[in-house]
């Protein structure tokens, strides 16, 4: 008996300590950097489309209207990286990003699996307060589900999910590896994320993201072809990773793991060599 209640309060000593290490300030950030931006970049497509509201009269153009969708969307993303919340997790919001940086080896496993269920949770918080913000009008466009384009056959628009996630995972990189270029991150993400909003949206519903069609789907209760989702972005993301890897050739690194590297918040990061006086107290 004495031998079992030593052991159970071994055991719940461990299981304490690690729940202690992991980052819940980091994990919090990505949730609420998740849910601000589904919520805003949903809005934007729910606004600019939406049945019965004015902006198809405003602006009748489709492909315009697209656009400012695009730039507000990523836009959102873009200035949350730039925030107090998205300097300190990296504001990756995205499973994809996480899990390209996870595979190039700048995050711990328990780190990864955190920043990706709070998307997913913050997706799904983003998508129902759209819902209740927005009501029928979110009805009229399937709260935000992205969805194939008619008439685009399903391989097509998996191999479009792939290419643009491929195309923003290797930009990410490439900037993060500079130091010339990181600071430039957030610009660079808004403007391409923002043009394949405007050119993809029309085939795939640009996704990138499998947390941001999942929550939509998951409120809506609609799950048509959202397995393509699940797939293909971060089959782009590991892509991204193994071109990088060959096109630096072990001569070009991660800097930072996140979007907009700032030297005095703390990098839960590990294997890079961003100046950041809490870097080395922070990695195990």
């Amino acid at each position: 008996m004495k031998r079992l209640t030593l052991l159970l309060r071994t055991k719940t000593a461990h299981y304490f300590v690690r729940w202690q290490t992991l980052h819940w300030a980091e994990y919090t950030a990505e949730l609420v950097g998740t849910t601000v931006n589904i919520f805003v970049g949903l809005s934007a497509v729910v606004f600019d489309f939406g049945q019965g509201l004015p902006m198809e009269q405003l602006i009748p153009n489709h492909s315009i209207r697209l656009l400012i969708t695009g730039l507000i969307y990523s836009g959102s993303g873009s200035l949350f990286a730039v925030s107090p919340l998205g300097k300190l997790s990296g504001a990756h919001i995205n499973p994809s990003v996480t899990l390209a940086f996870w595979v190039h080896g700048k995050m711990h496993r328990q780190d990864a699996i955190g920043y990706v269920i709070a998307q997913f949770l913050g997706s799904t918080f983003g998508a129902t307060l759209l819902v209740l913000v927005w009501g029928k009008y979110a009805g009229s466009v399937y709260n935000g589900m992205t969805l194939p384009g008619a008439g685009y056959a399903l391989w097509f628009v998996f191999l479009a999910e792939v290419l643009m996630t491929f195309l923003l995972v290797i930009s990410i990189f490439l900037f993060v590896s500079n130091r010339r270029l990181m600071c430039w991150t957030p610009l660079i993400t808004w403007l391409l994320v923002a043009a394949m909003v405007w050119l993809g949206a029309p085939i795939s519903g640009t996704s990138l993201n499998s947390a941001r069609s999942i929550g939509p789907a998951l409120v809506t209760g609609l799950w048509r072809d959202q397995w393509l989702y699940c797939i293909a972005p971060p089959l782009g993301a590991l892509l991204a990773v193994a071109v990088f890897r060959r096109l630096s050739m072990g001569k070009r690194d991660i800097l930072s793991g996140k979007l907009f590297h700032v030297p005095h918040y703390r990098s839960i990061f590990k294997n890079v060599s961003g100046l950041n006086r809490f870097l080395r107290s922070h990695q195990p």
